[in-house]
């Protein structure tokens, strides 16, 4: 067996039915259920838009509930893969800019935590590019 060669069990895994689309829906699960709860939570979205100085607030709310469900929704659903993965992955590289710039603070425990969310939100982005990759692949 070489390095290239998926075992069969494993092979066999990954090409049944449905694990696709559970692989699609926990990459999206940070955004979905984060829109979902801001839906149903609309002046805590406000509030955290406030928070991080983003105005107007309520708009940027309603903005960001649309981009973390429809975008989402184009990644589980296979419609327009690239431009749902594109969005959700430009959002989280802003977003982690904005919120975990561990950088600029001063307290060693509190960089150490945001550095560690900014670099799995990286991890996030680059899911998020082989979603819209093996999209493509397998359109053409």
């Amino acid at each position: 067996m070489t390095a290239s060669t998926t075992p069969r069990p494993i092979a066999t895994l990954l090409d049944a039915p449905g694990v696709a689309l559970i692989g699609r829906l926990l990459l999206t699960s940070p955004f979905w259920i984060s829109g979902v709860l801001k839906l149903f939570d609309f002046p805590s979205a406000v509030g955290e838009a406030v928070h991080f100085g983003l105005q107007p607030a309520a708009l940027v709310a309603v903005a960001v509930i649309l981009l973390q469900i429809g975008g989402s929704l184009a990644v589980i659903l296979k419609r327009r893969t690239w431009l749902g993965a594109g969005a959700l992955g430009v959002f989280t590289a802003l977003a982690d800019l904005i919120g975990h710039a561990f950088w600029t603070l001063p307290d060693p425990m509190a960089r150490f935590h945001d550095m560690n969310a900014f670099t799995a939100n990286l991890g996030l982005i680059g899911g998020l590019i082989l979603a819209a990759v093996l999209a493509e692949r397998r359109r053409a």
